[in-house]
């Protein structure tokens, strides 16, 4: 994990329910930066993040399913940090604060077989309650409970590694909710668009033709896609809001088309300042652009590995099939650590 961040879960799958809550904490403040491409996107204090706003750090990001109605899951975080004495500090008083919490949403309405079964403010509070500073649960969990990825079903990934080069250590992760209306699959071959390093083996002819088969049934689709990357790069809101607009990069990789009309494709960017992004060597602007560039090329890259991730680590609910339950000769009988 992240130095900084806490991350939790609150699942709610059985009896007419699919669907969850995740947080990312930043219990100190984060500077924070988002960036939304889809054309259907529900969201929650992202004007906050403008590098032209007031307000510089973030104290929480909720993803959440429920589509409009599950923003409601952000009260319940809100809620709760104020209790553990964690906001903006808006006046004199111990207690007067508000904590920052922006939020985004995933349309999985219904797909439990409840439509009135949605997150509301508890599962805020539920998933605040979870929140570890340790790799996250991935796959049918939290908000990507009743996450799909064109007709396989979608998840939460994960994927975090070093900056390539860095000198002082800065590190980069994505938590992704995969749930697109676009296909991750080449339909030539059965192989997922995001294992660009071809660390999976090629689905037989057999498991190829049960993944195009349940991927040409599925209806128009309502969805989105969310995610966070994290970082303990020291980071300015404009830098912020640029590492969230690469990282969509990421996702282009691992699933055509995106940012349609009917995705709300939406991801954050958080940057707990633990570290310098680049030593002091009386460079200036040498010495911080290619620092900054590399983490650039990280973030898209650790997005498209959670993206990966989600789709290995999701098992298959009410009628969407996982992509390793359909094909499972590609994984050789382990799901890697990371592509």
């Amino acid at each position: 994990m992240i130095d900084g961040f806490e991350v939790g879960h609150r699942t709610a799958d059985g009896d007419g329910w699919l669907t969850g809550t995740t947080v990312v904490v930043a219990r100190e403040g984060a500077v924070g930066g988002v960036d939304v491409r889809g054309g259907g996107p529900g969201t929650r204090e992202t004007d906050l993040l403008d590098p032209s706003a007031l307000v510089e750090r973030v104290h929480a990001v909720v993803l959440t399913g429920g589509s409009a109605y599950g923003l409601a899951a952000a009260d319940g975080v809100m809620a709760g940090l104020e209790a553990r004495g964690v906001g903006l500090q808006v006046g004199p008083g111990p207690g007067e604060l508000v904590p920052v919490v922006p939020a985004a949403v995933i349309f999985d309405l219904g797909r439990g077989g409840a439509f009135a079964h949605r997150p509301d403010a508890s599962f805020g509070s539920d998933a605040l309650e979870a929140a570890a500073a340790e790799d996250p649960a991935r796959g049918c969990v939290g908000a990507g409970t009743g996450a799909k990825c064109g007709s396989l079903k979608g998840g939460v990934g994960w994927a975090e590694r070093p900056v390539d080069g860095s000198t002082t250590g800065v590190r980069v992760a994505a938590l992704v909710v995969l749930n697109a209306a676009g296909s991750a699959l080449d339909p030539r071959t059965g192989r997922l668009w995001a294992d660009r390093t071809g660390t999976l083996r090629t689905p037989t002819d057999e498991e190829r033709e049960a993944l195009l088969s349940a991927t040409g049934t599925a209806p128009p689709p309502l969805n989105t896609t969310i995610g966070v990357v994290l970082t303990d790069a020291t980071l300015t809101k404009a830098q912020a809001r640029k590492v969230a607009a690469v990282a969509h990069d990421g996702l282009a990789r691992a699933v055509a088309p995106v940012h349609s009309m009917v995705d709300g494709d939406t991801v954050f960017c958080l940057a707990s300042g633990r570290r310098p992004l680049a030593e002091d060597e009386g460079g200036g602007w040498a010495g911080s652009v290619p620092a900054f560039d590399a983490l650039l090329r990280e973030a898209a890259d650790v997005f498209t590995a959670a993206c990966l991730d989600a789709l290995l680590q999701a098992e298959g609910r009410a009628a969407w099939r996982g992509y390793a339950e359909l094909a499972p000769s590609v994984l050789d009988g382990e799901i890697p650590a990371e592509a």
